[in-house]
């Protein structure tokens, strides 16, 4: 059984900011600025999903340029030396963090799954039977940026005591 979660917006906004603080404007010089708008535009997307005490997912979702960029700060290069995998690896990996910080929230039995990531536009990256619950929308260096929290609905179907 899922229980409620425990980690509201502006906690999901701390681990935010730490993550860019941490890996992507240690300088502080380039902040994610936010929007606060649910449907601003993104091209590539990465997930975790995480069930046990709690069933959801964590999506990261940019433009493919604030992706480039954010890969090359993560890995402390230029953005045109970025390849395709250096950023499915840093879009899945900046996912895993803000993953794991939220299950660190949740009661015991939460896991996290594998970073999914998708590296192409919105539509093709829907999680049915979810709803949004939370998120931190803005943009980075004039480009779109958010991380959301997506949490199953009816999920009273899950197994009691499964761990």
């Amino acid at each position: 059984m899922s229980v409620e979660v425990e980690v509201n917006e502006n906690d999901l906004a701390e681990m935010v900011e730490q993550v860019w603080e941490s890996y992507l404007d240690p300088e502080g010089v380039n902040p994610l600025i936010p929007t606060y708008d649910e449907n601003q535009p993104s091209e590539v997307h990465s997930s975790v999903s995480i069930t046990g005490s709690w069933t959801g997912h964590i999506v990261y979702a940019s433009s493919t340029l604030a992706a480039r960029r954010a890969a090359a700060a993560f890995l402390a290069m230029e953005p045109d030396e970025v390849s395709e995998e250096d950023l499915s690896d840093v879009l899945g990996e900046l996912a895993n963090i803000v993953g794991g910080n939220v299950k660190a929230m949740l009661p015991p039995g939460a896991l996290l799954s594998l970073p999914q990531v998708v590296l192409a536009p919105e539509a093709t990256a829907r999680f049915p039977n979810t709803s949004r619950i939370s998120g931190v929308y803005g943009v980075w260096d004039g480009e779109p940026v958010s991380i959301s929290m997506w949490q199953s609905r009816g999920d009273n179907h899950n197994k009691e005591g499964a761990e």
